[in-house]
């Protein structure tokens, strides 16, 4: 039997694959448990597994017209290359997605986190050697949150979902 209190409420991850499995588990018990709201955020989101398709049925799962994704990066340059699956399923979905970005201009540093509130709040803080950390505390999720509300407010609409022209 599963006692909860065996389950640690925060752990470091240590490497690439670590990172990219708790993200897809993150999104799996954001699809599985719920959240009205869900976050993720990263400089480009290049190296995430965001075109997998367990990553997109998660998200499917997950979409409601009652629920909201936040993104934020610093560009969206990489996303139609490296994650066209998820490009198309952000097309569908539009309606509960917001997509922000920082002013090019702007030095303030871009996360790599995803915030599933009351769910998990992964963090990675050395993209090189691909340190990191999940938690399931409240406290790391209220932090994240505060500083993802801060970056939102300097932030801008970005990565439209179709492109019009005349």
């Amino acid at each position: 039997m599963n006692n909860d209190a065996d389950v640690p409420n925060h752990r470091m991850l240590l490497s690439r694959g670590e990172f990219h499995d708790a993200l897809r588990e993150a999104f799996e018990q954001a699809a599985s448990r719920g959240c009205r709201e869900l976050f993720i955020s990263d400089p480009d989101f290049s190296d995430w597994p965001l075109g997998e398709i367990a990553v997109v049925d998660h998200l499917t799962r997950w979409a409601m017209s009652h629920r909201r994704l936040t993104v934020l990066a610093r560009t969206y340059d990489e996303l139609p290359r490296r994650h066209p699956r998820w490009v198309a399923w952000r097309r569908q979905w539009d309606h509960v997605i917001t997509c922000r970005a920082l002013d090019a201009g702007d030095d303030l540093p871009v996360p790599s986190l995803l915030l599933a509130p009351g769910i998990v709040t992964l963090r990675l803080f050395d993209p090189v050697h691909y340190r990191a950390s999940v938690s399931t505390r409240a406290d790391d999720a209220v932090r994240a949150r505060e500083h993802l509300d801060a970056l939102l407010q300097q932030s801008v609409d970005a990565f439209s979902a179709s492109v019009l022209g005349l």
